[in-house]
């Protein structure tokens, strides 16, 4: 049980996510002690309607992902905020794992390790590899499901407003102020676009990303550029 002076804030940005978010919310659900926020972009799905039939509140925004979590945040009452992507299945008991990493000496904020749900040769090695990322630089990534103390995320005023590599800019903004935990129990994320791509494909455009963020390009042109190669 979560403690009751603490209360966790769920927040999901969605675009287009009926495919995945049934199954992320029925796992949610074992939990009503959790604040549950889904921010949507413009789906043109069935998404809202599937949100709303779990009686979680829906917030509408524009779209972008840093835009969407910030609003979330925005109207978050808990002092813990949990940033979920819609298509990323928390482990069992979380709530407790978070309150235990969150609750010790210097940690400012975390995220779990990473599980991708995909049967592609090399998939278990990327596993691999991004947990050790997590763990040797204190870089996780979104789909890892960031947490953070709410009065910290004020301090450092939300995720920055950017089309493409929030998450990895806000880490470095967090690392400032103290350590980042990581869970040793994963998530699990959907593997659709290294089963698209495929993983050469994909690992090659994510560190084309980093490089280009290093070497100034704005991140109006690694989108564009990010869109391009997906598609």
């Amino acid at each position: 049980m979560v403690n009751d002076r603490i209360k966790i804030s769920v927040i999901i940005p969605v675009l287009n996510e009926a495919e995945a978010i049934k199954n992320v919310l029925l796992n949610l659900q074992t939990y009503p002690e959790l604040e549950v926020i889904v921010v949507d972009g413009g789906s043109e799905d069935e998404t809202i309607a599937i949100v709303k039939g779990f009686g979680y509140k829906v917030l509408t925004s524009p779209r972008g992902r840093s835009i969407q979590m910030n609003a979330g945040a925005t109207v978050a009452t808990g002092n813990i905020l949990l940033f979920l992507h819609g298509d990323t299945i928390l482990p069992a008991n979380f709530p407790s794992m978070i309150l235990a990493a969150i609750q010790k000496p210097g940690i400012v904020g975390g995220a779990f390790e990473l599980a991708i749900d995909a049967k592609v040769k090399g998939i278990r090695l990327v596993e691999k590899m991004v947990n050790w990322r997590s763990h040797f630089f204190s870089l996780p990534y979104g789909d890892q499901a960031i947490f953070i103390k709410t009065e910290i995320f004020r301090k450092i005023g939300g995720f920055p407003i950017q089309p493409i590599m929030e998450d990895f800019v806000f880490i470095r903004q967090l690392r400032k102020l103290g350590k980042i935990a990581i869970i040793p129990t994963p998530v699990i994320t959907s593997g659709r676009r290294w089963q698209q791509l495929g993983i050469v494909k994909t690992t090659l455009i994510n560190q084309l990303m980093i490089l280009g963020y290093y070497l100034g390009i704005s991140p109006e042109k690694l989108a564009a550029f990010y869109r391009k190669k997906r598609n």
